[in-house]
């Protein structure tokens, strides 16, 4: 498990470090040479697939004695072109070659107070992002909201991770947003699922790793702190970013048919990389490793994970909700529950599809209603209760508004031989009241 941690950190060493950038030199025919020699011997070596790892080596020896490198000589282009190419055969996204001598010399050559200095940039910024965990809430219909944008590596993120799902413990139903998330920690994937299944420990995953030729399983865990969500209707938002872990997550859930994809198809990359040095300037991440599903035997590389409910993803949060909410009000046997539930469905509906009433008919409505007064502007009603707040109705159909500032209030206008007489006030808990129209 250790090994992710190094790892990710090391990742995160290469893609967040930005020391003053100075203007490479050209590159030369001799490194460009040895990078290439170099990068097929590690690809050979490590690559998780021997016959691709093979293929990619042979190409880019190919590719350098064709002459085809010949006039690229600057090592940015050179490091995107070997990179292209290497993927070209593997259509591995984890895998690249990377200019960035300044890391490399710091790796080579550490300095204790930059190495400490890093490391406490890095805990800063962590807690900062709160390790990945940006959002929870409670959506209409105690339909649960959890959106976290990475699987954070630190000690300090699982009694996040911990909270956040303590605070989703009364929730109906529960939507895990990942269309942000880039992947990260498997202890983490690890801990957050296995909130989801109850009884004995469920086999998630595995990996192979080739160099030791060893498999290595994970699983649910026997106990997380707090109350499990074993039987909470489960939906998880993907999108083309969703990708690595957050793929990991998703798929796992799908093959144990334990939540409902909604989104977009993922971006397909299911191999653990390290970093390895090619020379002083060039690095190589290379996926040394691959998951292994226990029930398709496989996994999402190269091809993503297709969600179960297709939609564009800045859809899908609207899609998963509607979709609880509507389920949840199907199965629903308390009548006054079942109310609140369709409250919920029947605001959320009206958000997805908005009304329009012209405004002649609007213009009807406004008057004064005992303490209540609604007023007609700029195409809008605005509705007010004695010396309260004046807020914006919004047409749920042409006789029935929400108010955005109150989800528990809706105003029903009352009318009787086409003359508005009084409006009615519905609530939540499926009460209401009638005020007469008095001007």
């Amino acid at each position: 498990m250790k090994k992710f941690n190094f790892l990710i950190l090391l990742l995160l060493a290469f893609r967040f470090t930005h020391p003053a950038q100075v203007q490479p030199q050209k590159l030369g025919a001799e490194e460009k040479k040895a990078v290439v020699e170099a990068a097929a011997t590690v690809l050979q070596k490590q690559y998780v697939f021997p016959d691709t790892a093979q293929k990619m080596a042979s190409l880019i020896r190919r590719n350098l004695k064709t002459g085809k490198y010949a006039v690229i000589d600057d090592p940015r282009a050179f490091a995107a072109r070997l990179t292209e190419d290497l993927r070209s055969i593997s259509r591995d996204r984890h895998l690249g070659v990377r200019f960035a001598p300044e890391r490399i010399l710091e790796i080579r050559t550490p300095d204790p107070a930059k190495k400490k200095a890093a490391e406490e940039f890095q805990k800063k910024a962590s807690r900062m992002e709160n390790y990945g965990f940006q959002e929870v809430r409670l959506l209409e219909g105690n339909v649960g909201y959890l959106r976290f944008n990475h699987f954070d590596a630190a000690p300090e993120s699982f009694p996040v991770a911990v909270g956040a799902m303590a605070f989703l413990a009364n929730c109906d139903a529960l939507i895990v947003d990942l269309r942000r998330n880039g992947g990260g920690n498997p202890e983490m994937i690890q801990l957050l699922s296995s909130y989801f299944f109850s009884g004995e420990p469920r086999h998630l995953n595995s990996f192979y790793y080739r160099l030791d030729e060893k498999t290595e399983q994970y699983w649910t865990l026997p106990y997380v702190p707090g109350t499990k969500l074993a039987e909470t209707d489960l939906y998880v938002l993907t999108s083309g970013f969703t990708f690595s872990g957050a793929e990991e997550f998703t798929y796992n859930l799908k093959n144990m048919k334990r939540a409902t994809i909604v989104g977009e198809t993922t971006g397909g990359g299911a191999h653990p990389v390290r970093m390895e040095i090619l020379n002083d300037h060039f690095a190589i991440a290379v996926p040394f490793a691959r998951a292994v599903n226990p029930i398709s035997k496989t996994n999402w590389e190269g091809t993503g994970i297709e969600p179960d409910v297709k939609v564009p993803a800045g859809q899908a949060l609207d899609k998963a909700h509607l979709l609880a909410l509507e389920k949840l009000a199907a199965g629903e046997k308390d009548e006054r529950i079942k109310a609140a539930y369709r409250w919920a469905l029947d605001g959320l509906q009206a958000r997805l599809n908005p009304v329009t009433v012209a405004d002649e008919i609007l213009k009807t409505y406004a008057g004064g209603y005992g303490p209540r007064k609604i007023t007609f502007e700029n195409g809008s009603l605005f509705y007010q209760r004695a010396d309260g707040p004046r807020m914006k109705m919004l047409p749920m159909r042409e006789d029935l508004f929400r108010i955005a500032e109150v989800d528990y209030f809706r105003l029903k206008i009352v009318s009787k031989n086409g003359q508005v007489t009084g409006i009615e006030g519905h609530y939540e808990d499926g009460s209401s009241d009638t005020t007469p129209r008095n001007e």
